[in-house]
């Protein structure tokens, strides 16, 4: 009797489990913000200013989970680069119930519009290095699979919304554009390479993650808005700008993000 009844037990106990397991891995079911960076001095004044609970480790990556301007958020620092920041978003969304996203960081200024220290709220994103190589015609840019027929991701209007204006509260309305941001894994500091991307993508900014934090949010129905204040020109000074002006432009666009959390 024994040997019959402990298959059932497990059995049962196997159906319990699956039936109870949440969807997509939520661990606690509150309805959350999700605030994701590439780099620490990005969060770092999120982090000061909310009041977290917990940190949860998960793949590699750490939820600080808590409260911000009174507000349940779970903040998150993905790495620089196109890979670490979509599968950061993507661990983001198969275990918090993340209702909003918001990336939140710097950015090179593209064009003559954008100075440092200016913010680019994106009305959408574009990965513009996905393509083909070809041998006579150089690069080729190809719409990625997941996002509009133009290729572009679009931002949640509403939520741009509250940004525009959070930041032009912070920073004044002369230091605030709402535009494209293109998205590319390379560190660019080129200004023939930052007028193509102007002429090409009627860019305004250029980072390594927006877009493909932009794709992932799209595949799980989730609202998002990208904030970027310029902490260079992207140009040939790059570097030395972002050294002296990187910090405080990190520090802007988290003020922002708690601008918009006050109205949200």
């Amino acid at each position: 009797m024994r040997k019959v009844i402990l298959p059932v037990v497990i059995a049962l106990f196997m159906f319990a489990s699956c039936v109870s397991a949440p969807r997509y891995g939520v661990r606690d079911g509150v309805e959350r913000i999700g605030i994701i960076s590439a780099m620490s001095n990005e969060m770092k004044l999120l982090l000061d200013n909310a009041d977290i609970d917990h940190v949860d480790r998960v793949g590699g990556f750490e939820f600080n989970v808590g409260k911000l301007k009174g507000k349940d958020v779970v903040i998150v620092k993905a790495g620089v680069g196109k890979v670490l920041s979509a599968a950061a978003a993507a661990t983001l969304a198969n275990n918090y119930r993340v209702v909003y996203a918001i990336f939140t960081g710097i950015a090179g200024g593209v064009g003559d519009k954008t100075n440092v220290l200016d913010v680019v709220v994106a009305s959408e994103l574009v990965q513009h290095d996905y393509g083909t190589m070809t041998r006579n015609e150089g690069f080729i840019w190809w719409p990625t699979e997941n996002a509009d027929d133009n290729g572009f991701y679009q931002c949640d209007y509403k939520l741009a919304d509250i940004a525009c204006e959070s930041a032009t509260e912070i920073m004044g309305s002369s230091r605030v554009f709402r535009g494209r941001i293109a998205t590319g894994d390379q560190f660019i500091a080129s200004e023939s390479y930052v007028r193509e991307l102007q002429d090409k993508f009627d860019a305004l900014a250029c980072e390594m993650e927006g877009a493909a934090v932009a794709s992932v949010c799209k595949q799980y129905n989730i609202p998002i808005v990208v904030i970027r204040c310029m902490s260079d020109k992207a140009d040939g000074l790059a570097r030395e700008s972002i050294s002296n002006m990187g910090d405080i432009a990190a520090d802007n666009s988290s003020r922002i993000v708690m601008r918009m959390l006050d109205k949200m």
